[in-house]
């Protein structure tokens, strides 16, 4: 429910324009982490770059500045309107006491003026300052690192080429933080040591450890760990980070090279070189060559969080270890045999991953992961389902025309008591291979 504005403590939280479906996951993933409570000032819509919320203190909102990828920069909501006559007129009616702290001879200040939607010439902007005098701000103007910086932001609609006249809202506010945007820029895979076919995007991969709730010193396992990128975000936010693959020539970097040109991979390429190239290698704790079909852990609720990208099928793999064969191993072989592999659907890895979760993790622990779909099967009342863990969100992304695939975030809320409650996965996840090659064949035959 909307609440009413209030100074102080309404917020509101500019977004960067992309992952705009994983934003209100994101908000509650990391308010949750700081059993942080928070109401709309105003309903959420995704089709806004920005949402009205309402904090008990801005050091609430710091924390949600400390840990969001998403959120661009947040401020202190002293006024929002339709019009700018408006928008003056509720400013101007802010108790004194209020606004007192920033009008003060001996504090530096600035004001900007940003528009979404359309863009703004610079005598108009200064126009717009200029119109601001009422506030009566009497310290000195400073452009860089002032004590306090204003945003008068106009927001014109998403649609550049339709912009109205005038905005459809007006927001003035005192800037309070900005988010970390930056570290996935930090940690490109342009620049990164060690990467593969399917490394994940580093923005993605900050998402998912925020919605896992990763905080220092969680134990945080990818159990499809690949090129360990996601144990690069976990790590970059405190967890200490396992991860597992059956593909021994990816985890020892003798896989073939990912990179464009790239003939073969240098000798000093993997995980443990790509957390030392961010300064991270106090928090990788190791890897493990080992098949996920067959749980190699003796210690039931070790991990604070599950966090990985299990193979569909499509640009790698899905296999187990097994064979259709009935042979013993000679025992003069036997140490050097390499298991052969049987093909894993990926209806069964996701129920194994449910299954392994409701053991292994901790009680409130978390498990994020991704899910394809083919677009018409997806129906959300049947999401995969374990009597052990509570859905908490998921988020689309889209993948091609005909298929999406869904991060889903989930917590174990009982212990699995002798392993004997099962997952269930819906029996689309079955064929979503199939699925997406027919139809992938039949768009090239158009």
């Amino acid at each position: 429910m909307a609440k009413y504005m209030n100074p102080g403590k309404s917020f509101l939280l500019w977004y960067a324009h992309d992952l705009i479906n994983f934003r209100l996951q994101e908000l509650h993933a990391i308010s949750a982490c700081f059993n942080i409570k928070y109401e709309w000032l105003e309903e959420p819509s995704i089709s806004h770059p920005y949402l009205l919320v309402n904090f008990a203190s801005s050091a609430d909102v710091m924390k949600v500045m400390s840990r969001t990828v998403l959120i661009r920069s947040a401020y202190e909501l002293w006024a929002k309107s339709n019009s700018i006559s408006c928008l003056y007129k509720k400013m101007k009616a802010l108790p004194k006491s209020f606004t007192e702290p920033y009008s003060r001879s001996n504090v530096s200040f600035r004001i900007l003026v940003e528009s979404f939607g359309k863009k703004l010439n610079k005598d108009y902007k200064v126009q717009r300052i200029d119109e601001l005098a009422f506030l009566a701000f009497e310290g000195p103007i400073k452009l860089k690192d002032p004590d306090h910086s204003f945003l008068l932001m106009e927001y014109y609609g998403t649609n550049r080429n339709f912009a109205p006249e005038d905005p459809y809202h007006l927001f003035f506010g005192r800037w309070i933080a900005d988010g970390q945007r930056t570290v996935s820029q930090k940690i490109n895979l342009k620049t990164r040591k060690f990467i593969g076919n399917t490394s994940m995007d580093p923005l993605l991969s900050l998402v998912m450890a925020n919605m896992a709730c990763v905080k220092p010193g969680s134990i945080v396992l990818d159990p499809f760990v690949g090129s360990g990128g996601l144990l690069v975000a976990a790590a970059h936010f405190g967890g200490c980070c396992f991860g597992t693959d059956i593909d021994y020539l990816m985890l020892h970097g003798r896989a073939k090279p990912s990179r464009l040109n790239q003939k073969r991979r240098a000798p000093d390429e993997s995980i443990l070189s790509n957390m030392k190239q961010y300064g991270l290698e106090s928090q990788y704790l190791d890897v493990i060559v080992s098949d996920f079909a067959l749980p190699l852990w003796r210690v039931t609720s070790l991990f604070d969080a599950i966090i990985t990208d299990p193979p569909y099928g499509i640009r790698e793999p899905t296999e187990r270890i097994g064979t259709e064969k009935d042979y013993k191993i000679p025992d003069h072989l036997a140490n050097s045999h390499i298991p052969s592999k049987v093909s894993y659907s990926l209806q069964d890895i996701i129920e194994d991953l449910l299954d392994f979760s409701s053991v292994y993790l901790r009680l409130n622990g978390r498990l994020v992961y991704w899910m394809p779909s083919f677009n018409e099967d997806f129906d959300k009342t049947k999401l995969p389902y374990h009597p052990c863990l509570e859905l908490k969100g998921f988020c689309k992304q889209a993948l091609t025309g005909h298929s999406s695939r869904y991060l889903i975030t989930m917590q174990k809320i009982k212990e699995n008591m002798n392993e004997s409650e099962k997952a269930h996965v819906p029996d689309a996840a079955l064929s979503f291979r199939k699925k997406y090659f027919e139809a992938h064949k039949k768009r090239l035959q158009q």
